[in-house]
């Protein structure tokens, strides 16, 4: 019986693509008393995977924190798996606001202590002791309260590419580290302040909320369905969105457009940008903030040391990764040196800065010529299955996909069929090189001039 993904992330890009179906990416969270996490997750994966749910989920005794994909003509199929617990029936789903059918690649559910890493001991509170939900419109209506007090309890790296105007957005690594920053910044505040409260899809809040409860704050109040959820209600309701930029989301989309409100800026020269992207270098691979033009001249590296190792050979990039020194450093949000542009801020308080511009977009007429058909485990070659039209040397290029973002080229030099030729034409395999990794989802253009 198959309880573990044995795909790689390119073998199920294929079969997404192959497969042509429209997926859904949502989420959804439940407290509830589970006995037997382990056993709980093995049923959860028993039934999801014959359905084509991929995702990141976390069991533990507390409850589920789910974040996933699944073909839409299935949704039903999984609702019904999902509600065959009495503690998740009539469970909000929270539907993602872009959808990409490439969000997730793989079906992971984990068991861990809890399913989210507050750091609290849940036996000195009251953790059923929430504070009161708010849906979109009373949310907008108390914003406008001069009384309130509204926080983000997200990290830096999420509310620096979107937010609620004036909100108190601690320059943070984790949920955690916020809790006692926000208790001593508003110390003053606790009887005499509304404290809201929001966060991606609601489920910080509802531990936060019953902490600060319990750490005598009066008029607790939280984003039902955190941003998700308010973006669908004000679309529904034709509101006034208060949320202005993106909302960071923890798949292979790094965020999802909520306004056309740019908030940010590259953190490499500092113009209006909001795409999060990890750094090329696998030993880094920094999530940081990167505009087309640095992707292209850094060929998605956040500092010029990791640019020269890209071009290293493979053996000498894997020596340099190796150690626990080394594997510690991977995986950083937006932290570093190198990135010339990206503040630091108070630690207590972030007075926030809107850049009220719009992303700075470049049109280009293009033509498909065909998709990725091969994934070479290094940063160099890229082969491609022509399916329409015609390619040569010398032509300007655009490769696409959910991971690699959009990368124009010149063709220099290519293979095709395995032999040194000027053309490609339908039915052709052609092969070149590029300065980064391809993935099977990849889709290859030609850029008309």
């Amino acid at each position: 019986m198959q309880l573990y993904n044995t795909l790689s992330a390119e073998e199920r890009s294929v079969m997404i693509d192959e497969a042509g179906k429209q997926r859904l990416t949502l989420s959804f969270y439940a407290y509830a008393q589970i006995q037997n996490p382990v056993q709980f997750r093995n049923e959860l994966f028993i039934a999801w995977n014959p359905l084509g749910v991929l995702g990141r989920i976390y069991v533990a005794h507390e409850g589920i924190n789910a974040q996933l994909s699944l073909p839409a003509d299935h949704f039903y199929e999984f609702k019904d798996t999902i509600e065959a617990y009495s503690f998740m029936k009539g469970i909000r789903l929270n539907i993602a606001v872009e959808q990409d059918d490439h969000s997730f690649l793989k079906l992971t559910i984990k068991v861990r202590d809890k399913i989210v890493a507050d750091g609290l001991n849940d036996a000195t509170f009251d953790v059923m002791n929430r504070g009161i939900h708010l849906g979109a419109n009373d949310f907008n209506k108390m914003l406008e309260d001069p009384n309130t007090i509204v926080v983000d309890m997200r990290n830096h790296y999420e509310s620096e590419i979107g937010h609620f105007r004036d909100a108190i957005t601690p320059d943070v690594d984790t949920f955690r580290e916020s809790l006692p920053i926000i208790d001593e910044q508003l110390k003053d505040h606790k009887e005499d302040k509304n404290l809201l409260m929001y966060c991606t899809g609601g489920i910080r809040c509802e531990k936060a909320s019953a902490y600060f409860k319990h750490k005598g704050f009066q008029n607790v109040y939280q984003l039902e369905g955190g941003i998700i959820e308010y973006t669908r209600q004000v679309k529904e309701q034709n509101l006034e969105s208060k949320f202005i930029g993106k909302n960071f989301v923890f798949d292979h989309r790094l965020g999802e457009r909520i306004t056309d409100d740019v908030v940010s800026k590259c953190h490499q020269c500092g113009t209006p940008c909001d795409n999060h992207t990890n750094c090329a270098n696998e030993g880094c691979h920094l999530l940081f903030i990167q505009c087309d033009n640095c992707k292209a001249v850094m060929e998605n590296c956040c500092s010029t040391e990791c640019l020269d190792i890209i071009h290293l050979p493979l053996e000498e990039q894997l020596s340099l990764r190796r150690g626990v020194k080394n594997g510690n450093k991977i995986f950083k949000k937006g932290k570093s040196d190198a990135l010339k542009f990206k503040t630091s801020t108070d630690s207590h308080h972030t007075d926030t800065v809107v850049v009220q511009a719009k992303a700075p977009k470049v049109t280009r007429k293009k033509s498909y010529l065909g998709k990725g058909t091969h994934f070479f485990p290094k940063a160099s070659i890229g082969q491609f299955q022509i399916e329409s039209g015609i390619i040569a040397v010398g032509d300007k290029i655009l490769i696409s996909g959910p991971t690699t973002g959009e990368q124009e080229m010149t063709v220099t030099e290519m293979f095709v069929n395995d032999t040194t030729a000027q053309t490609a034409t339908v039915g052709d395999n052609c092969t070149f090189l590029i300065p980064f990794r391809i993935r099977l989802s990849d889709k290859l253009y030609k850029i008309i001039e």
